[in-house]
């Protein structure tokens, strides 16, 4: 793998994941992995520039309609492109259509950036993603599929044991805790080749596991302030991306957050 990649130019397209979802700033805005990746890429680069067409809630339909477009007019050194999960966690969940969507983006994006990276989405240890784990292992097969097909490289982040820590996730469940956000970054920029700065893979220290009590109450608050809303908009049609725009939809000089 060339260890001597340059890029100018990033392009970060999907869903919550990649808009930085729970990795929280002081002003309650979101950073998130594409913008610690970004700041990296432009400590080396200057002039480097930078857009995230990501918005939370997105179906794969939604990302390879609407952000893989403007993503291929950007004709961007690196794009990135994870989608698909919100599809798996559904009720009813057709794969076919999945992965007739993933091939029309990849198909979009592939020839028009300099790199593409498509990655195996990381998942929370626990009963919930065992019920949904056969959904996603299809999924990532496509991704595989896809990315010998026309050249990108995949970031497995689902075969990582550090990444599937509980501890890793916010208290919805749902989201990487800054911890992880900064493993996946360090995990994208190894990926295309760059010098490693540390062994995203190693695993929290050990402790000693909450007791009944703590784990009751955290089960209560998880169902009050992120089920039973999840739920709700499942039914409802709704999802917690509508109406809200791109956290960053041109492609610009990036003067971002700081990496720590």
């Amino acid at each position: 793998m060339e260890m001597n990649a340059s890029y100018t130019s990033f392009v970060a397209v999907g869903d919550s994941f990649t808009e930085g979802m729970s990795d929280l700033l002081p002003d309650g805005s979101y950073r998130g992995w594409a913008d610690l990746l970004a700041a990296r890429l432009a400590a080396r680069e200057p002039g480097f520039r930078y857009a995230n067409l990501a918005v939370r809630g997105k179906l794969i339909g939604q990302i390879a309609g609407e952000q893989a477009p403007a993503a291929a007019a950007m004709r961007a050194d690196l794009v990135t492109l994870v989608g698909g999960l919100n599809d798996t966690l559904r009720p009813k969940v057709d794969m076919g259509r999945v992965r007739a969507h993933l091939e029309s983006a990849v198909e979009l994006l592939a020839p028009a950036c300099g790199q593409l990276v498509l990655m195996r989405s990381p998942g929370r240890n626990g009963p919930v993603m065992e019920r949904f784990r056969p959904r996603m292992e299809e999924l990532f097969v496509i991704i595989e599929e896809l990315a010998a097909r026309h050249g990108a490289r995949v970031v497995d982040l689902y075969g990582s044991p550090a990444l599937g820590d509980p501890r890793m996730w916010d208290v919805d469940r749902l989201h990487l805790t800054a911890e992880g956000h900064r493993r996946v970054a360090e995990a994208v920029w190894q990926t295309l080749g760059l010098p490693p700065e540390e062994d995203w893979h190693t695993g929290l220290p050990m402790a000693a596991p909450p007791g009944w009590t703590v784990r009751r109450s955290q089960d209560l608050r998880f169902a009050r302030q992120h089920l039973l809303p999840w739920v709700g908009r499942r039914l409802t049609g709704r999802s917690s991306g509508d109406g809200r725009p791109a956290k960053r939809p041109d492609l610009l000089p990036y003067e971002g957050s700081p990496l720590s």
